[in-house]
């Protein structure tokens, strides 16, 4: 989770179907690099992740999990967490990447050539947003949530996959962007129903949740008063349950309460007056 920002670009606390994801992982690997990767056991490959993300370099990083997850059963706290910070870092470099070519793409009408050379750069970054999304779908769907065994893990990993379908949605169009809605809508309403009832109104997995699924409600179904109601009933909840959240989780839990209020104030004010600038809300 990132500091707070004061911008109004929205923050995180993240119809293409899951397929082969042999391209991506090729695409994003060396290949002798692949290669010693399939090499290791499981204990090298978490050991070789950990050092991947001390040296920022994310994709080997994935590459690293993917096996990890691969290799069936489930995974520990500190793997999953390993697995999701890394595909979150990943497919981050390209949302932000494509945010900004498609500003340009937009500022250079009347200029045909500037406008051709920066949409095909803004579909070959899709291209790459589509194959990270959709191998990250077919390991959730493949091994992480069929294995997982309680309440919290199996919250985290539908939450994951309803952000994952969420980043599909940003980059979608046409009849393929329904079916892609729908599902990322479809897992986090499976993964609220269960932290709703499994889970404290406090604990960072479930605050987190409803974040990103305020901000679906926000950005993707464009519906404000729903995304507030959410984002409000989330953070109340957790205000009055103040005293039991652990030492452990204080951190998380309270930076995600901050993001949840920072949202509702942007949101609130963006329904204010027609001249109000639309802000982006921010993620956990």
């Amino acid at each position: 989770m990132g500091a707070v920002s004061h911008t109004r670009r929205k923050r995180d606390v993240r119809s293409s179907k899951p397929g082969d994801s042999t391209t991506c992982r090729q695409r994003f690997v060396f290949p002798a690099a692949y290669h010693r990767i399939i090499a290791m056991d499981k204990n090298e490959l978490v050991q070789k992740a950990k050092l991947a993300e001390q040296a920022e370099r994310y994709d080997d990083m994935a590459a690293c999990m993917k096996r990890v997850t691969e290799e069936g059963g489930e995974l520990s706290n500190e793997e999953r967490n390993l697995l999701s910070v890394a595909y979150k870092n990943v497919v981050g470099a390209r949302r932000s990447s494509w945010r900004v070519v498609s500003s340009i793409e937009q500022k250079t009408e009347g200029a045909e050539k500037k406008q051709e050379m920066s949409r095909e750069y803004r579909e070959k970054i899709e291209a790459e947003l589509r194959e990270i999304c959709n191998d990250v779908l077919n390991l959730l769907d493949k091994f992480l949530i069929a294995n997982a065994s309680q309440p919290e893990s199996k919250v985290f990993y539908l939450k994951m996959k309803g952000d994952y379908y969420r980043y599909l949605a940003e980059v979608a169009s046409g009849d393929a962007k329904a079916d892609i809605v729908a599902q990322s809508q479809k897992a986090y309403q499976d993964a609220f129903d269960i932290s709703k009832t499994e889970m404290q109104p406090t604990h960072p997995i479930r605050l987190g949740l409803a974040l990103n699924f305020s901000v679906f409600y926000y950005e993707i179904l464009n519906c404000p008063e729903k995304a507030c109601s959410l984002a409000k009933a989330a953070f109340d909840e957790a205000i009055a349950e103040l005293d039991t959240l652990s030492e452990e989780s204080y951190k998380d839990s309270t930076l995600i309460m901050q993001l949840l209020r920072d949202n509702l104030t942007l949101w609130t004010s963006d329904t204010q007056g027609d001249e109000a600038e639309q802000g982006e809300g921010g993620e956990n």
